[in-house]
């Protein structure tokens, strides 16, 4: 297959890269050091990367981002921040996706534990997560040709708490182990999931 990964460069993107790698041609497509350069936040970016790629058989996002602050002390941008990175620019991903994915192939989205079990100053971020998960299931709905949507949930990394300082990585899960939970949603036939790594 031929399978376009959104944040080839980060921790979680990086393992995608390596799993499917082997079996598969990826394109790698990150803001900056990937072959195709990407910003997930502008519309007209995304739709550049996908005329400049062609027809692929998967796109998997593993990019976005969200503000991460008390919520008494979220401001506005804040918020807009989050929703026009994480939950818009994957949307956009899926809606601009659909034209350049070949028929019964897949898209694959990111969201994240936070949306299930939110945490103090994780409420931007369990917003847009929960928020992707709900649009995931609607989009499955109607995507045409037979297209797949799915989104990941992935718990906390190991390699992000080791980032953060945690001096106790035991709840976390390597970002290898997390990969295979993408390749799972573009080489199975699951659309409209949540996957749980």
């Amino acid at each position: 297959m031929r399978i376009l990964v959104i944040g080839a460069h980060g921790t979680i993107g990086r393992e995608i890269v390596n799993a499917l790698s082997a079996d598969h041609e990826v394109i790698g497509a990150s803001r900056s050091g990937s072959e195709v350069s990407v910003d997930i936040t502008k519309p007209a970016s995304i739709q550049a990367m996908y005329a400049s790629v062609g027809k692929v058989d998967a796109v998997i996002s593993a990019a976005g981002s969200g503000a991460w602050k008390p919520l008494a002390q979220l401001t506005d941008e804040d918020f807009a921040f989050s929703l026009g990175y994480k939950l818009m620019g994957q949307v956009n991903v899926v809606r601009y996706g659909f034209a350049h994915v070949n028929d019964g192939g897949s898209i694959t989205t990111t969201s994240g534990i936070l949306s299930r079990s939110p945490m103090e100053g994780s409420a931007a971020i369990s917003l847009v997560n929960s928020g992707l998960e709900g649009f995931t299931r609607a989009a499955a709905i109607e995507a045409p040709r037979g297209i797949r949507v799915n989104v990941v949930s992935p718990p906390w990394v190991t390699e992000t708490l080791l980032e953060m300082g945690a001096t106790d990585t035991s709840h976390g899960l390597p970002a290898a182990t997390v990969a295979l939970a993408y390749v799972r949603s573009v080489t199975g036939r699951e659309t409209g999931q949540v996957i749980e790594p």
